[in-house]
């Protein structure tokens, strides 16, 4: 962007915004040519700052600090972190993001896992020690045992740790990241308390037992990073909504396949997704869009959520144990919610109006994962470069602004910082090398200690500490529920363990029960977890949990289990979680269950009548969605593109993903005019869009898909082939497109950079 004819583009583009934001100020009453130049000299230049300087330009909620903890060279682009019990930082370093607008050398294998070391106890990282090093873009990274997971796409490796040094290495998983771009794919690699591993972007679990590792189907869930609360519930994001999460246990409701929607789980938790940065951030890709930013070209509404965490400590004082902070690099800034428990929802809501827990000056301030540590400090990865948007999406309109500001160098930078209350010094807690320790950990206030507590007694097999962790079984407090996960971790919770606690008069511990029923039941002891089912299969607050649980009974007593099924959907009929929990015990029987309600009532507006329905309708478009083999020989490289940058959101079988976009199957907008479909892929579209008569709007899916048009990467023939594709999968039909086709919508709309609306495109 160095040439005559980008650097007037680029200026030009930049004097726009500049005008118009006045020109709005102006027609507010707002200011004049002193506010013009004011916003002119912020965002004009974005100069690399040195760890001390980047420590200045932070704005934090009063009360708070900020503190470095390793900075370049210690630590390089990281993106993922993990602490081991020594408190010991565990990096993952994508050093070959995005090396420029075009992507030149991702796939250079420079990526490591470091260790960093805080040997003197001052709270910054004196010793680097490199664990891995030659990876391609390591995305996530997870302690078990004694070894470590790491992410590489398209694999998952567990890595031995022998002395700090990587040993045998095993394949746990070779398609960990099949499909999508670097900003799509699954990442996470979260151990919670149901001793499973989550990713978010993925619908996958993983579990080292019995030294196999397993893998199951979970939920989809989130973009990029994922956390727990003290009831193990997750919580995730995407780009664009503050906080999802799930009411119930991560392991639960997935058994029937047919569901395209289960309620309870991937719900909205903070609807409100308005942010404040206190610098204009002009440098979002679709920051030429009317409502992206604001009259002071501040960013709106989050475009780049990630790395929430839940805060789980009371180290920060009254009123912020078991908050939730979402980072926000695209406004440099790290946002605070507040959540409530109903004991059976969720919600949140932000902490502050018009102001940020954490916000930076500077532009490269690019938080992407938030940790609690075992000091109960906030702690945040700052990749801290100027490019984050990946090439897939970028549009030329953020083109321009990483040339005006020179954003694409240096790429030899990051920073780890901690936040904290000023009057109070962290202080790292250790766990000893004596299990009994363990077990006390387990009532330890920060939840970090409490996980990694239960995480060492599953991982080093203490079966000698089973009678310690059942003595801590019936005593009330958070370890208890610590405890019997940690029981059922080294395989030894049983049914007796369980019924003391199946007791509706403490609803929340009932359910951590009945999450962890299906690990226990036996021939030996269904008849007697059947009457405890059956009664509080009764209770509102826990009826869906039970529901829940009825598949594993049915395994042994499927009579049993029907009968409760039954008490549960005909006590709550109207109950849209209760019925999507019932729903997910008839797989394949779904037709049957409709006619038992129909015979029952005649009502055609109860609730489980409706959402049996629609599965049954979603059944009845699936069958009839197969991928034609021909279809994939015929186009395929529209195959690969489909599952490269269309698959993630839309999901595989074209139906779309829960809170990221509508479906393609089915859609009027694909199999329509085909002028108006390569329009869409190669503009973008901005919603609310219209399917099949229903309108998709934020927050429901992610606001807008982003155009193509600009990546050098597809040709008008790759992008032929990729609409001919859609256009003629699953149980669509349609005419192919031609790479005249493509070339002929570009001429029409050359110089365009914006999106399309619906309102345009009809």
């Amino acid at each position: 962007m160095q040439g005559g004819f980008h650097s007037k583009v680029s200026w030009f583009i930049g004097i726009t915004l500049i005008l118009g934001a006045l020109a709005a100020c102006q027609q507010n009453g707002k200011g004049g040519k002193d506010d013009s130049l004011a916003m002119r000299r912020d965002f004009a230049e974005s100069p690399v700052l040195s760890p001390a300087e980047a420590l200045k330009a932070f704005r934090t909620e009063e009360g708070f600090q900020v503190r470095l903890v390793a900075a370049e060279p210690q630590v390089i682009v990281p993106v993922a972190m993990t602490f081991d019990e020594r408190g010991r930082m565990w990096v993952a370093e994508m050093t070959g993001y995005m090396p420029d607008t075009s992507g030149t050398g991702e796939d250079i294998p420079n990526g490591k896992i470091v260790i960093l070391e805080d040997t003197n106890g001052d709270g910054s990282a004196d010793i680097r020690t490199i664990f891995l090093d030659s990876l391609i873009l390591p995305r996530a990274l997870c302690l078990v045992g004694n070894g470590l997971l790491v992410a590489e796409p398209p694999r998952m490796w567990y890595v031995e740790i022998n002395g700090d040094k990587p040993g045998r290495k095993t394949l746990v998983d070779s398609l960990y990241t099949e499909g999508g771009n670097v900003e799509h794919q699954p990442n996470g690699l979260f151990r919670a308390m149901d001793n499973w591993i989550y990713s978010a972007k993925s619908s996958k679990r993983y579990r080292l037992q019995n030294g196999k590792w397993l893998k199951e189907e979970t939920h989809f869930r989130g973009q990029w990073g994922i956390t727990q609360d003290d009831q193990g519930r997750l919580y995730f994001n995407n780009n664009s909504e503050n906080l999802l999460g799930d009411y119930f246990s991560p392991g639960l409701g997935r058994i029937n396949s047919n569901q395209r929607r289960v309620a309870g789980f991937d719900e909205n938790i903070v609807p409100d997704n308005r942010t404040y940065p206190i610098r204009p951030t002009p440098g979002v890709n679709r920051g030429y869009m009317k409502g992206v930013l604001d009259d002071s070209l501040r960013l709106v509404n989050f475009t780049a959520a990630c790395g929430p965490v839940i805060y789980r400590d009371n180290f920060f004082g009254e009123g912020y144990n078991g908050n939730a902070f979402v980072a926000e690099p695209s406004a440099n800034l790290i946002k605070r919610n507040i959540l409530q428990d109903s004991s059976v929802f969720v919600r949140g809501k932000q902490a502050y109006q018009g102001k940020e827990f954490l916000a930076s000056t500077d532009e490269r301030f690019r938080p992407v994962n938030l940790y609690t540590g075992p000091d109960g400090a906030l702690y945040v990865l700052d990749m801290y470069r100027g490019i984050i948007q990946h090439k897939t999406y970028l549009t030329p309109y953020l083109k321009n602004e990483i040339g005006m500001r020179g954003l694409t160098d240096p790429l030899n930078c990051g920073r780890i910082y901690r936040i904290f209350p000023e009057n109070k010094k962290p202080e790292t807690f250790r766990l000893s090398n004596d299990p009994a320790t363990w077990v006390a950990a387990l009532d330890h206030h920060n939840g970090w200690i409490r996980d990694k507590a239960q995480q060492m007694l599953t991982d080093l097999g203490k079966s000698d500490m089973v009678p310690q962790l059942r003595a801590r079984l019936q005593q009330p407090g958070i370890g208890r529920i610590h405890a019997m996960w940690a029981l059922e971790g080294l395989q030894a919770l049983t049914a007796a363990d369980l019924l003391p606690l199946l007791d509706v008069i403490d609803p929340q511990l009932c359910r951590q029960a009945l999450a962890a029923v299906p690990s226990v039941l036996n021939a030996a002891n269904v008849a007697l977890l059947r009457t405890r089912l059956a009664e509080v299969a009764t209770t509102e607050q826990t009826a869906a949990m039970a529901a829940y649980v009825l598949p594993y009974l049915a395994k042994y007593d499927a009579a049993g289990a029907q009968t409760i099924l039954s008490t549960i959907w005909k006590q709550f009929p109207n109950d849209k979680i209760v019925a999507d929990a019932v729903i997910s015990n008839v797989k394949d029987r779904e037709q049957a269950l409709l006619t038992a309600i129909i015979t029952w009532s005649s009502d055609t507006n109860l609730v489980v009548r409706r959402r049996l329905e629609k599965v049954l309708v979603d059944i009845t478009n699936h069958r009839k969605a197969r991928l034609d083999e021909a279809l994939v020989r015929e186009y395929p490289r529209g195959n690969l593109l489909f599952k490269t940058i269309c698959q993630t959101c839309h999901g595989a079988d074209g139906d779309g993903i829960q809170s990221l976009a509508p479906p393609l199957n089915h859609s009027e907008l694909v199999t329509g005019k085909k002028e108006r479909l390569i329009a869409i892929v190669l503009y973008g579209l901005t919603g609310p869009v219209q399917v099949n008569g229903k309108v998709y709007k934020s927050p429901e899916i992610n606001g807008d898909m982003p155009g193509i048009a600009s990546n050098d990467e597809f040709s008008d023939g790759d992008i032929a082939q990729l609409l001919s594709f859609i256009r003629n999968a699953w149980s669509n039909k349609a005419d192919k497109v031609t790479e005249g086709d493509v070339q002929a919508v570009r001429r029409k709309y050359k110089g365009r950079q914006k999106s399309f609306t619906m309102e345009e495109l009809q």
